[in-house]
């Protein structure tokens, strides 16, 4: 992770902050600064858990004390004390590991659950404005199933920061301009028709682009008759062309929108590549004015030999026409002009690698601001097993894209046999299928890193068992239906006598660690962060509750234990949203 992007400051709790505070006390008695200690408090969990709570490594301090780590980390440990809070500290070679007192752990992790404070609940703002350019699939093309990554990855990338005190700008950089949609307007113009198109808009509009193509092959003139319909749109003059591409924009963007509500999608700009048209002179006056464009062949372009780039970045061609660089580029500036922004995050595939690199390398040679927050976040592709065992990119079997809301119909078709097998008189059972149904899919693709490809396999995400989105979202029911039991509501803080729950330190410890997980997730670009901790604490929730009786035990026992089922239910809930996953509170 570059350092010029990481957050600001670590949310941390006020166990921490007392231990911060005593650390640097004992700190400056050994005779260090306490200005230039205190950014080099590291704290995290330890690699293993069973040494500790919370882990010092004292490397840097060390540094600065002109000792050797193990040794400062000795006397450290040797000056920190037990109180109220800090049950214990031990030297374990460079590192101090520290528990806390249960009863603090418990009492301070639970009631900020409850009250919804950060690092649990959202932050105050950070001072971060970040831009997350997303999902933008072509218009007059399907919405398919690898359109989902971008869309799923770069919501939830709004939300966890949105969760930290950043503002956020969603964007939805749509595919509305340039040779592909020239393409679509020719076959549109061809062998369009306008009964057929709205009876099935996308569905229409991908077989039209299908026979575009094989069409091209046979004759090459049809490509030269798209390329006149782009000039001419391209012109601004108000004319055929002009509004073939507004019917088709809007037939599009209407289509797009049953994906986009069923995934829980919005967006704070739809700017498409149109919207960048009038910008592109001043873009180009911008980049000719830094002295860096060159030409190639009639062409206009930028070379980046000296970082390392070989292929020239194109930002004309010799028709005078623009291509993604241009509007990339016009829109870069557009952004930091309007938003100020620290980082913009492209959600693009990892094959566009090449794209970025030069983006980021022309606005370097300019000497722009602005390169230093732009930010690729690629992923990987979408893989389905072929009929001989083999993972391949996901197509369908005549070898075309898959329309994305025909996976979500088949996901939710299979829940629904779920549940009528096992509980066919829930209640709700078809809002509960589609929401289970979808999250599977969106949870499988957040799952692991977002660079690894994801294997799509029905078994596996619909598994209640496994590490799934049906599987935590159980948890969340279960915790639900404990509660809706309970003869008594959740009491308040002051009545919970917080020592009864040191038996559930693994629970806490886990929700200690949600707030690291959630700024982890943010600083690398990594939902799947956020994805391990639901997982980690569904798994933690569901091993206590089968080794405690919560209704059943005596009073201020079961006071104590529905106090962290709630927060347990609070904290699921809310690290599915960062996700944009719905947390059911039945199954």
């Amino acid at each position: 992770m570059r350092g010029r992007f990481a957050i600001l400051l670590a949310l941390v709790t006020d166990l921490q902050s007392h231990l911060r505070d005593r650390l640097l006390t004992v700190l400056t008695d050994l005779g260090l600064d306490r200005a230039a200690a205190e950014p080099l408090l590291q704290l995290g969990p330890p690699k293993n858990r069973d040494h500790g709570d919370v882990a010092l490594g004292a490397f840097q301090l060390a540094k600065l004390a002109g000792k050797a780590p193990p040794a400062l980390a000795g006397e450290i440990a040797g000056k920190i004390g037990a109180d109220g809070v800090i049950a214990s500290a031990e030297a374990a070679g460079p590192f101090v590991n520290f528990r806390f007192a249960r009863a603090a752990l418990a009492k301070q992790v639970l009631t900020a659950i409850a009250a919804n404070e950060a690092p649990y609940g959202p932050a105050s703002g950070n001072g971060q404005v970040v831009c997350i350019d997303f999902s933008s699939p072509n218009i007059a093309k399907p919405f398919h199933i690898g359109h989902m990554r971008s869309t799923v990855i770069g919501n939830s990338l709004c939300r966890i920061h949105r969760h930290l005190g950043a503002t956020v700008h969603g964007i939805n950089h749509l595919g509305d301009w340039g040779m592909p949609f020239a393409k679509m307007m020719t076959a549109y113009m061809h062998w369009g028709d306008e009964t057929e198109l709205h009876k099935s808009p996308m569905r229409y509009m991908f077989d039209l682009y299908k026979r575009y193509s094989q069409a091209a092959k046979d004759d090459p003139a049809l490509d030269a008759e798209a390329a006149k319909h782009f000039q001419a749109l391209e012109s601004g003059e108000d004319n055929a062309e002009r509004r073939m591409w507004q019917f088709l924009r809007d037939e599009s963007l209407q289509a797009f929108q049953g994906p986009y509500s069923r995934l829980g999608v919005t967006f704070d700009h739809i700017t498409g590549e149109s919207f960048f048209e009038d910008k592109m002179e001043a873009a180009m006056q911008r980049v000719t004015a830094a002295g860096v464009l060159e030409e190639s062949d009639g062409a206009e372009v930028v070379w980046l030999k000296e970082q390392g780039i070989k292929q020239p970045c194109l930002l004309r061609k010799s028709d005078g026409t623009t291509l993604y660089h241009t509007r990339d580029l016009a829109a870069a500036f557009y952004r930091e002009e309007t938003f100020h922004p620290d980082r913009i995050l492209y959600v693009v595939g990892a094959e566009q690698k090449l794209h970025f690199d030069q983006l980021e390398g022309v606005l370097k040679k300019m000497g722009e601001k602005v390169a230093d927050a732009v930010e690729h976040v690629p992923f990987g592709l979408v893989l389905s097993k072929t009929e001989d065992g083999k993972w391949e990119k996901f197509a369908s079997r005549a070898g075309n894209a898959v329309f994305l809301d025909e996976i979500l119909d088949e996901s939710v078709a299979k829940v629904r046999n779920v549940i009528a097998e096992k509980n066919p008189d829930l209640e709700d059972k078809e809002a509960v299928a589609e929401q289970v149904g979808v999250s599977a899919i969106v949870f499988n693709d957040l799952k692991n890193s977002r660079i690894k490809d994801v294997k799509f396999d029905w078994d596996a995400m619909l598994n209640f068992e496994g590490e799934t989105g049906p599987y935590v979202q159980y948890a969340c029911a279960r915790l639900a239906s404990i509660l809706r039991k309970a003869e008594t509501p959740v009491p308040a803080p002051d009545a919970i006598d917080f020592a009864l729950l040191a038996d559930a330190e693994r629970v806490l410890l886990t929700m200690m660690d949600f707030g690291a997980a959630v700024q982890r997730a943010a600083e690398q670009s990594e939902p799947s962060v956020v994805t391990s901790h639901t997982i980690a604490l569904a798994g933690e929730i569901h091993s206590y509750l089968r080794e405690h009786h919560v209704l059943g035990a005596e009073p201020a026992v079961r006071d104590a234990r529905l106090f962290l089922v709630d927060a347990a239910r609070r904290l699921l809930t809310t690290g599915l949203g960062l996700l944009g996953i719905a947390a059911p509170e039945r199954m």
